[in-house]
């Protein structure tokens, strides 16, 4: 039974995902549709970046992957469907897919040129899925489009290194639900140009100097609940993802606020590592 996912920011409100599904289902009745999320920011690659890159190697080789942002086709907007790591994905040309790209070859990509068949406004139900419905089919891509060597990059997806190696420039990408801020540099990245020195992490007008192994580590477990006072506790971690985050400990965005609102962080400010001479 093939799968196929979908990743875009039309909501729970409208009709546009219903309506996506029900195309779906009209031509594979025995298709199975997960849906990754919805909630994606409008027009926001980056976190649809972020979000497709950490869910679909949870699904099973041969996964279709439909990601509807930004989707709407113009002379600098193409479609593209993307054969990477045993799995399909099916979007715009628009950086979307630089961030999986950027640590996986693709195997094959191909520029979807279907649209002259397809009368279409809505080009994530009339184009992707198609394309999708195609490919679960067993068709190939070759039948879709045409094959192109590389897709367009997403600026600010990597972070900035200066030229004495002691200063890192990344920037925000994500902010999950708990308002935590999650940023464009990597455990491995990190601490390559680290190389085992010190570090001061600079957010706003907030700094840290130590990186936890988990969001609980910041507690001092050794003193008795009531002296402890780390609920709202601002701290840094390399998340489950091994991206560096900046999180409250225990933090709600409907009562207390997040890393997001407390500290006034928002998708794509400056996070600035300097590392310290031993």
């Amino acid at each position: 039974m093939a799968i196929i996912t979908l990743t875009t920011d039309f909501g729970e409100k409208d009709h546009f995902a219903g309506a996506i599904k029900g195309a779906i289902y009209s031509e594979l009745p025995d298709v199975r549709i997960v849906d990754i999320s919805h909630s994606v920011s409008p027009f926001s690659i980056s976190e649809a970046a972020y979000i497709i890159q950490n869910a679909y190697t949870s699904f099973p080789k041969g996964s279709i992957h439909i990601i509807g942002i930004d989707a709407e086709i113009n002379p600098e907007n193409t479609h593209i469907a993307v054969l990477l790591d045993g799995h399909y994905f099916i979007c715009a040309n628009n950086g979307i897919m630089s961030m999986i790209c950027a640590e996986i070859n693709p195997e094959k990509i191909v520029e979807i040129n279907i649209h002259n068949k397809i009368q279409t406004s809505f080009p994530v139900l009339d184009v992707f899925v198609k394309v999708a419905c195609h490919i679960a089919r067993g068709g190939t891509l070759d039948v879709i489009g045409k094959t192109i060597e590389h897709i367009k990059p997403i600026q600010n997806l990597r972070p900035y290194i200066n030229d004495d190696q002691n200063q890192i420039i990344g920037s925000i990408i994500y902010i999950d639900n708990y308002g935590n801020v999650i940023t464009n540099i990597k455990r491995k990245f990190f601490e390559n140009i680290q190389k085992g020195r010190t570090y001061k992490i600079s957010a706003r007008n907030h700094s840290f100097n130590t990186i936890y192994n988990k969001y609980s580590d910041v507690v001092d477990f050794s003193k008795p609940v009531s002296d402890r006072q780390a609920e709202g506790k601002g701290l840094v971690v390399f998340n489950s993802s091994n991206y560096l985050e900046i999180a409250i400990y225990k933090s709600n965005t409907t009562t207390v606020g997040g890393a997001s609102t407390l500290m006034g962080l928002t998708l794509m400010d400056t996070i600035t590592v300097n590392f310290l001479k031993d």
